[in-house]
């Protein structure tokens, strides 16, 4: 059997096969809460439910972001993955102080749970369908460099970690009698999930106020430019930014006035194929200016 490569697993594919894995594990997570009337159960299905919301937002967000450059959008739409991105974090933050509502009145009337041993076997199943989806989507999201993508898969592997605390919590339950420990496991994993959801809408807002490229990229370009540094070429005011799948870059070469612009333009087009090939995805914009002439950035301001 042949299975299909990462590359040709794309953030809409996977974001397809999110939601169907996603009303699985709903399914799983709802009858494991069902038979046994654990509120830690009934936590890790709230979080499945959050899974499925998440996927379909993504799903639209990176139809979207696929979208070409168009006359009102130059740049493209990919910044739509960061909405995704924060939509994802603001579901989880709702759904963990909703769990954490539901299990506080349970730690004061604890109520024993029914048939533990399926319902753990349920949860256990639905953590392997979401940890073997999360590996395929992280490899997936590094090679297309989605975030939606990114996001979706991080939320799943918060979900398996919830399903380990549960199973684990609910283990005890079983071995100790002690039922009050069922509503301590899903405020623990009300929390868990609470910070994993502040995180992605922090990440989210970086997106959408043009944060700079990654440490590692900015040293792959430095090292880049640092093969065609000389003398008589120099390179600054370098700024970076990523829009969702896109990274841009803005700076100035400074050359030899007595070159001829053919000259000077040949040079500026290898360095932008060599800044692109060792930053896939990047749009780079150089400026040609003299040796002995510097640019004025500063925004004028405003006298009033």
């Amino acid at each position: 059997m042949n299975f299909p490569s990462t590359q040709s697993l794309t953030p809409t594919r996977l974001l397809w096969v999110s939601v169907a894995v996603a009303v699985i594990t709903i399914v799983l997570k709802t009858s494991a809460w069902y038979i046994t009337d654990s509120v830690g159960l009934l936590s890790d299905a709230m979080e499945s439910f959050v899974n499925l919301a998440s996927a379909m937002f993504g799903l639209a967000m990176v139809t979207i972001a696929q979208r070409p450059a168009d006359e009102d959008h130059p740049y493209g739409h990919h910044k739509a993955e960061y909405f995704s991105s924060g939509f994802e974090g603001a579901l989880i933050v709702g759904a963990a102080l909703a769990i954490i509502w539901a299990a506080s009145h349970r730690m004061f009337d604890p109520q024993p749970v029914q048939q533990l041993g399926w319902g753990l076997v349920l949860s256990v199943i639905s953590s392997v369908l979401n940890g073997l989806l999360a590996w395929v989507m992280f490899r997936s999201a590094k090679l297309h460099r989605s975030i939606a993508l990114h996001a979706d898969a991080k939320h799943l592997v918060t979900d398996v970690w919830t399903s380990v605390g549960v199973v684990v919590g609910l283990g005890v339950v079983l071995l100790t009698g002690w039922l009050w420990l069922d509503a301590v496991v899903a405020i623990g994993v009300a929390l868990n999930i609470l910070w994993e959801g502040c995180q992605l809408i922090w990440r989210s807002t970086q997106g959408l106020m043009d944060e700079a490229l990654e440490p590692e990229l900015l040293a792959d370009i430095d090292s880049t430019l640092e093969q065609f540094r000389h003398p008589s070429i120099r390179f600054d005011h370098l700024s970076t930014r990523r829009s969702g799948q896109r990274c841009f870059l803005d700076m100035h070469m400074h050359m030899p006035a007595r070159w001829s612009l053919g000259r000077a333009a040949a040079v500026r087009a290898n360095v932008e194929q060599a800044l692109m090939k060792a930053v896939p995805g990047l749009r780079a914009s150089i400026q040609l200016l003299p040796s002995d002439v510097e640019a004025f950035l500063e925004d004028e301001q405003d006298p009033n």
